[in-house]
């Protein structure tokens, strides 16, 4: 009968354990989420994300492009002079016109290239933009993705905290009970050995919180407590 009871009590300690971490896992993370804070991230990661930033300057050199081939209209003309004194004829030079002399020439391949030029710059204006605008949004759904994986692994190690906690009490009382001789090793020691496990994944949650910390703050270039 002693040993019955012994078995049943270190039951009812076992499903203890196990209906404590399925109330902690029923715990929502919804609550820890933040628009405002979020919004704040991705204003951040545009303003300061480097590739991002890349297709500000991208755009400047399209705008300097469209410019450039505009202002080349006055590529296709080209001018020149001749001085002629008027001694300077002679039977080896003759010249039938002395003075200054002005000639304007027109290139024809260039009068039909402009044009073509010109648009294939605005063309590249509006392509750089349409990038931006992609990559932008593939950046806000980035910053929600690790923002949201963040708080998960915050969220999971509040819980594993707390059944650790738990189990750590559980072993406080079967530690004061095998001492006085009123549970046996056996329970003792696998009371021991979940109290292990639950403080391991108490480790693994908080390097994984760190990492997850890691990679939101590399999206959003700076450091999580600087965002205000």
């Amino acid at each position: 009968m002693v040993a019955i009871k012994k078995v049943l009590r270190y039951c009812v300690l076992i499903a203890f354990l196990v209906n404590t971490t399925g109330l902690k896992a029923q715990e929502s993370m919804l609550p820890d989420v933040s628009n405002e804070l979020l919004g704040k991230l991705i204003d951040t990661a545009k303003k300061y994300y480097p590739r991002l930033v890349t297709f500000d300057h991208r755009i400047i050199i399209a705008k300097e492009n469209i410019k450039k081939a505009q202002l080349a209209w006055f590529d296709m003309f080209s001018f020149s002079y001749l001085y002629s004194p008027n001694n300077s004829t002679t039977l080896v030079n003759p010249s039938v016109l002395n003075g200054y002399q002005l000639g304007i020439y027109l290139n024809i391949s260039s009068l039909i290239t402009k044009p073509h030029n010109t648009k294939q710059a605005k063309e590249e204006l509006v392509i750089t933009k349409l990038q931006q605008d992609e990559y932008a949004l593939n950046l806000v759904a980035e910053v929600k993705n690790r923002y949201y994986r963040y708080i998960q692994q915050k969220t999971l190690l509040r819980m594993r905290t707390l059944a650790a906690i738990d189990a750590e009490n559980l072993m406080k009382q079967m530690k004061y009970k095998f001492e006085k001789s009123e549970e046996t090793f056996e329970s003792y020691n696998r009371v021991m050995v979940a109290y292990n496990d639950r403080r391991q994944n108490v480790v693994i949650s908080e390097a994984d919180v760190l990492i997850a910390k890691a990679f939101l703050e590399e999206m959003i270039a700076m450091k999580l407590e600087d965002i205000r």
